[in-house]
C-alpha cells in the first residue's frame, strides 16, 4: 500500500508479532528484537517509543524502535538505538518513510537536540546522513582451520600464544560476572564510565542465547567478550582485557575462540562492531583480514545544532577521562552507570 494508507502508532501487539515481522526484513539485526525494550526500560528507565506502521487491514508494514535519552549534562535525544550500532526503521519503503516522518515530527515537537536513526544500509528518507562510524566485518569459512591459515603470521602466533601460556576460554551465562569484572576495570583504565552490571545480567535473562566468554589463567579472568548471533551473523558487542596481561595476548585468544565457535555453528559473518575510521580499535579489527562497512546514521539536529551524539571524551567533557582513570575502581563502577545512561 502507499504511504497514505499507512497508520503510524505506538506498537500495541505481542512481542512475537514484532519479532516475526523483523526476521523477514532486509537489514534486521539482533538489536531490533522486541526484548531490548525491556532492557532499556528496566536498566536505564529510558522511555521507549516502539512504533508500528500498519496497513488499512492492520497488518504490519514497518517498525521503528525509538528510545528517549535525556540528562541534564548531555541533553535530550531520540535514538534508534542507544549505545548499540544498529537500529532504525525496518519494512517497506513507504513504511520506512512514514515512520521516519513520525519520528522527525515528534523530535521537533519535543525540542529534541538530536534524532538519530542508526541504520546499517541506505534508507529512502530525506534526513541528512552521517558516515562518521564504520563497522568491521570478516567473512568466515566453514572450517576454523581455513580461517587460521588466512591470518598473517603475526596474528596466527598471537592467537596461539594464550594457549601456550595455559589460558583457556570458557563460554556460558556463568561468565557474566567475570566478564563484568574485566570490563569494569578496563573501562576505568580507559577513562570511560562503565555500563552497569545489571545491563549484562538483564541481557542474558532476556536473551539466553547471548554469547558470553572469558579467557582464564588459573582462577583469574584476563579478557571477556559478549555478543549476539542473528541469522548467519555474530557481532562481538563488548570485549575487553586487562592491560597487565597484554604480553599473553589474551584478547587475541578470546576473539579466536569466538570466531572458532562461530565457524562451527554455521555463522558466515563475524562483526567486530563499530569504530571511528583510523582509531586504534579500527587497527585491531583490521588485522584479521576483515573489511569495513559504512554505517548510515540518519540525523535531524535541532536548529542546525551539533549533529552527533555526545562522546565522553569530547569538548566540554575532555577533562573526564583524566579524572576518571584516577578514581578507585569501586567508585568508578558505582557512579559510571549514572553518567553513561545519559550518553546514547
Amino acid at each position: 500500500g502507499g504511504a497514505m494508507t499507512l497508520v503510524v502508532a505506538p506498537f500495541a501487539g505481542a512481542a512475537a508479532e514484532w519479532d516475526q515481522f523483523i526476521a523477514g526484513q532486509v537489514g534486521w539485526t539482533h538489536f531490533h528484537r522486541y526484548g531490548w525494550r525491556e532492557i532499556y526500560e528496566s536498566v536505564f528507565q529510558h522511555e521507549c517509543l516502539y512504533l508500528a506502521a500498519r496497513e488499512a487491514d492492520g497488518s504490519l508494514a514497518g517498525i521503528l524502535p525509538l528510545v528517549r535519552v535525556r540528562s541534564l549534562v548531555f541533553g535530550h535525544y531520540l535514538v534508534s538505538l542507544p549505545f548499540v550500532n544498529y537500529g532504525g526503521p525496518l519494512g517497506s519503503d513507504a513504511a520506512i518513510v512514514a515512520l521516519t516522518e513520525w519520528a522527525a515530527a515528534r523530535a521537533r515537537e519535543d525540542g529534541v537536540k538530536l534524532l538519530e536513526l542508526r541504520s546499517r544500509r541506505a534508507l529512502p528518507v530525506a534526513l541528512p546522513v552521517s558516515h562518521r562510524k564504520i563497522t568491521v566485518v570478516l567473512d568466515l569459512p566453514a572450517e576454523p582451520e581455513r580461517l587460521l591459515k588466512s591470518f598473517e603470521a603475526k596474528v596466527r602466533s598471537q592467537v596461539r600464544r594464550p594457549g601456550k601460556e595455559g589460558i583457556t576460554v570458557r563460554f556460558g551465562p556463568d561468565q557474566v560476572g567475570p566478564f563484568f569484572q574485566v570490563f569494569a576495570r578496563h573501562m576505568r583504565d580507559l577513562g570511560t564510565p562503565t555500563q552497569p552490571r545489571e545491563l549484562f545480567d538483564r541481557i542474558v535473562a532476556v536473551f539466553p542465547d547471548t554469547w558470553v566468554g572469558c579467557a582464564w589463567l588459573g582462577d583469574q579472568p584476563l579478557a571477556g567478550g559478549m555478543g549476539f548471533r542473528w541469522g548467519r551473523e555474530f557481532e562481538m558487542t563488548w570485549a575487553s582485557s586487562l592491560y597487565a596481561y597484554n604480553r599473553f595476548s589474551p584478547n587475541m585468544g578470546l576473539y579466536w575462540a569466538f570466531m572458532e565457535r562461530a565457524c562451527r555453528e554455521g555463522v558466515t559473518l563475524f562483526n567486530f562492531g563499530r569504530c571511528s575510521p583510523g582509531a586504534g580499535t579500527h587497527r585491531f579489527k583490521s588485522q584479521w583480514g576483515s573489511r569495513d562497512e559504512q554505517l548510515w546514521w540518519y540525523q535531524q539536529a535541532r536548529d542546525g545544532g551539533e549533529a552527533a551524539t555526545p562522546s565522553p571524551d569530547s569538548g566540554a567533557f575532555a577533562w573526564g577521562p583524566r579524572v576518571w582513570r584516577k578514581l578507585p575502581l569501586g567508585l568508578a563502577t558505582a557512579i559510571g552507570p549514572r553518567v553513561v545512561r545519559g550518553i546514547p
